[in-house]
């Protein structure tokens, strides 16, 4: 896939395994955002809307199963460790001229090889308001950007009061918690391809490493280098 290449939401009549063998994927479900580097996976159910984006340039892999293969328990999307064997697998069951038998095999050692991984998400709903979502797209373009509400509402024509109330009433959250959450969750990128930790920092607006540390370990109880971590 070329960089920024994106496939827009749609289903399978099949479940299917998704991963990256080379770049990283951004996958959005109804639940979640995944960011997929080449250590994850991804388990979508059949029928599942989902839009899949490559950051970067990217290999996007895809095991598509028998429509009752279905992990117990697995009713929505779950994040999988990739691992070297299963990787081996998946190519296995991309030949064309495996026999059904052999393929029927092949799936039921696949489907005993996965295992989820306890990835929390970071997600940053844009509010409905108009105002508060031209702000809202403002940031997701340049996380980093320093404005205040009072700034932004100079920029957008509202008080700060007034942004202040569609962030809560749109998202749930204040209005600093949901930028915190944004450029947090505009980091994963960065950090899958292995990006050091003060460039990605500074990306998304924070001053110093230690401070982004900090913010995404108190949304995620993981230390960045831990986040994508194989093992």
């Amino acid at each position: 896939m070329a960089p920024r290449q994106r496939f827009e939401w749609h289903t399978h009549a099949r479940p299917k395994i998704m991963s990256a063998r080379a770049g990283v994927l951004v996958v959005a479900t109804e639940s979640a955002t995944w960011v997929l580097p080449p250590t994850r996976a991804l388990w979508v159910p059949a029928e599942a809307p989902h839009e899949v984006l490559a950051y970067g340039r990217a290999t996007m892999r895809n095991v598509h199963l028998a429509p009752k293969r279905r992990p117990s328990g697995w009713p929505v999307p779950q994040p999988l460790r990739m691992t070297p064997l299963l990787g081996e697998l998946i190519d296995h069951l991309s030949q064309s001229d495996l026999s059904a038998a052999a393929r029927a095999r092949a799936e039921a050692v696949l489907l005993d090889l996965l295992e989820p991984v306890e990835q929390v998400t970071i997600e940053a709903a844009p509010p409905a308001d108009p105002r508060a979502r031209d702000v809202a797209d403002a940031l997701a373009r340049d996380p980093a950007d320093p404005r205040t509400l009072t700034q932004w509402g100079a920029h957008v024509g509202a008080s700060a009061r007034t942004l202040a109330r569609a962030f809560v009433a749109d998202t749930g959250v204040p209005f600093a918690r949901w930028r915190t959450a944004l450029r947090l969750r505009s980091a994963l990128p960065y950090l899958a391809t292995g990006e050091p930790i003060a460039k990605v920092a500074r990306r998304v607006g924070y001053d110093t490493p230690s401070a982004f540390v900090a913010a995404f370990r108190r949304e995620t109880g993981l230390t960045p280098a831990k986040y994508f971590a194989a093992k």
